[in-house]
């Protein structure tokens, strides 16, 4: 029952802005390079559904492997962080600075480090993505609860075999949660690096019809990527739990 009502409360939550933006266009017609409809957008799609959907194919592999990458690369961050401190000390400055960093202002150089191809886009995706994943794991890691330490410290139990049985664990839940903040971000990071230079892709399709003055495209292609990122919050939350299954075990177990 719960899945229904989820699945009910999303079409609602979809049909109530497109009803609206159908009526502005009722009311205030507005040009079609303005504003287009709903309709429209779909028309635009309709005709030409393969080209939308190699150049969505593009950005969905820039999305996952951003996503993995980034999400990897974030988790081993913040282990090294939680075992070494002093090396947490001199990288967690540097983490600070490189992600006050507007995106618009490494995409470019990365487009000239790594050329217009994937690369660029995968690299940008994965910065995006590692400092959600970086900041809650390891903070997720240095909230260990001080008396369970505290207990483990009267046992034979090294520092490794603490991070690795008891803090790493318990950090758990805060890497899932990392994920799923994480997950919106990846497509933002992909399409980012398509605006600033691509040959294909759901950003390239942006900008190209936007300098054409075709808004519907445009629209059809920001659909195509609002349900690409609904996809995979969906998976990240679908997948998350493997990360926890004693939590599972718990709801399972009759009380």
């Amino acid at each position: 029952m719960t899945g229904v009502h989820s699945g009910t409360g999303f079409l609602v939550a979809l049909a109530v802005p497109l009803i609206a933006w159908q009526l502005a266009i009722f009311v205030f017609r507005p040009a079609p390079y303005i504003l287009p409809s709903p309709v429209e957008v779909l028309a635009a799609f309709a005709r030409q559904p393969g080209f939308f959907g190699w150049n969505g194919l593009v950005t969905v592999s820039e999305i996952a492997l951003g996503f993995l990458c980034g999400a990897s690369f974030g988790a081993l961050v913040a282990l090294a962080m939680a075992a070494l401190p002093r090396f947490e000390r001199l990288a967690w400055p540097l983490l600070l600075v490189v992600q006050s960093f507007p995106v618009f202002v490494v995409a470019p150089l990365l487009v000239v480090w790594f050329g217009f191809g994937m690369a660029s886009k995968v690299i940008m995706a994965s910065i995006i993505i590692f400092f959600p994943i970086a900041s809650t794991f390891a903070d997720g890691l240095r909230r260990t609860d001080p008396d369970i330490l505290d207990a483990v410290a009267l046992t034979s139990a090294t520092r490794w075999q603490t991070l690795r049985y008891i803090r790493l664990p318990l950090a758990m839940p805060a890497l899932a949660s990392g994920l799923r903040i994480a997950a919106p971000l990846a497509p933002l990071g992909a399409v980012v690096g398509e605006w600033v230079g691509a040959s294909a892709g759901l950003g390239f399709v942006m900008v190209q019809a936007n300098a054409r003055m075709q808004t519907d495209r445009v629209f059809a292609a920001m659909a195509l990527l609002a349900a690409l990122s609904l996809i995979l919050r969906w998976a990240v939350d679908r997948l998350a739990p493997l990360l926890t299954p004693w939590e599972a075990q718990d709801k399972d177990t009759p009380s």
